[in-house]
């Protein structure tokens, strides 16, 4: 072993020592799209189809058509072509015998936030639930690993305004159901336009690149419900529509309501997906604490500390309007004198080293409805 040079006389030796932590990012805007794919009887030479259950990233709407010629490859493309656009599209071909179950089970190890059926509309209302898109219900619920919970895309049929099809396991807040008259995939699209937002951005009015007839206002009060004018607010079935507003310049196709499937829980899609994001947010940063903050007044400040230097830049960009952070034992060991019992809680928490942390958080959703009252004199 080499001998060190020797060292002139330092008063004051500092020895660095990096250790960097980096919390880790969930993305808000990958989309996985399952479907069918039909192969030509006379494939072109060097083709490279996709096999079942085979996930793949597609980035241009000319390799989906080709690699996944057919419904699925029509899909893709069509969630790409959306302005702002998702940031990744996966492609997974369904098994001959259309096991959507298997299909979804590789689904779920892929990080993505929206899944969808391609070409897949739900069954009229009083039918049996089309099996695929019972399957995606039962799949967003989850459960999911950490960052990997997502929400499900599904079209009604065809002109069909009925949103008692949406009954039973279908009604989660984990899925997002829309009306249309188009004859594309519209629940490709919408999947491809809400991952083009930030999770707290409302939907309602954002453009989606499909063609579609307008409905008739009977069927929109069928669909949403009757709304009184100049009292309350949306009204909700958990069906989502495609219009063209006319007080929007041009032939644009907008979505009509941000809605999830269940009215009565999360009553909106942003709601779902900041929750998940911030959820992860805080997740992701807090891992670090673990097995490293002790159970003391000065650990447990600390991590207050790591959980407001989540939500306090959220805060700053008016993701949300306020926050509060509750530790019940850092309350308890800053009392000056602690009663027998919250010594024993104390005690308690130090001895199965586990902390409880009570995070309350204020959002405020996006204007929905505007009621005015012109009055002339």
């Amino acid at each position: 072993m080499a001998t060190p040079p020797p060292s002139p006389v330092r008063y004051i030796r500092v020895k660095t020592e990096g250790r960097l932590f980096a919390p880790a990012v969930r993305a808000y805007g990958n989309v996985a799209i399952v479907g069918a794919v039909t192969e030509p009887a006379d494939p072109p030479a060097g083709s490279s189809f996709l096999q079942p259950n085979e996930p793949r990233l597609f980035t241009s709407t000319a390799d989906a058509r080709a690699q996944a010629p057919g419904v699925l490859g029509d899909s893709i493309a069509l969630a790409l072509t959306q302005e702002p656009g998702p940031s990744q599209v996966w492609g997974v071909r369904v098994a001959a015998q259309a096991d959507y179950a298997a299909t979804l089970n590789v689904v779920g190890s892929l990080d993505v936030q929206l899944v969808a059926i391609a070409g897949t509309p739900l069954a009229a209302a009083g039918g049996t639930p089309t099996d695929a898109i019972a399957k995606l219900a039962e799949h967003v619920t989850g459960p999911f690993s950490d960052g990997l919970e997502r929400m499900g895309i599904a079209m009604l049929a065809k002109g069909a305004s009925d949103p008692a099809v949406v009954t039973g396991s279908l009604a989660t807040s984990r899925m997002v159901y829309v009306a249309h008259n188009s004859s594309e995939d519209v629940a490709a699209a919408v999947a491809g336009t809400i991952a083009g937002y930030e999770p707290h951005v409302s939907m309602l009015l954002k453009p989606v690149k499909v063609s579609s007839d307008p409905f008739t206002p009977q069927q929109l009060i069928q669909l949403n419900g009757s709304e009184a004018e100049n009292s309350g607010g949306p009204a909700g079935k958990g069906v989502n529509w495609l219009v063209q507003p006319s007080l929007i310049p041009g032939e644009s196709i907008h979505l009509g309501e941000g809605y999830t499937g269940a009215p009565g829980d999360k009553k909106y899609i942003d709601i779902v997906r900041t929750i998940d994001d911030i959820t992860f947010r805080l997740k992701a940063s807090l891992i670090a604490t673990i097995g490293e903050l002790r159970i003391s007044r000065s650990g447990l400040r600390a991590l207050r500390a790591e959980m407001e230097a989540v939500l306090e830049p959220l805060r700053q960009r008016g993701v949300i309007e306020g926050y509060e952070i509750l530790l019940p034992i850092l309350v308890l060991l800053d009392k000056p004198q602690p009663t027998d019992a919250e010594r024993k809680l104390v005690n308690r928490a130090q001895d199965e080293r586990a902390v409880e942390a009570m995070v309350t958080v204020d959002y405020a959703g996006a204007l929905h409805r505007l009621n005015i009252t012109l009055k002339f004199e």
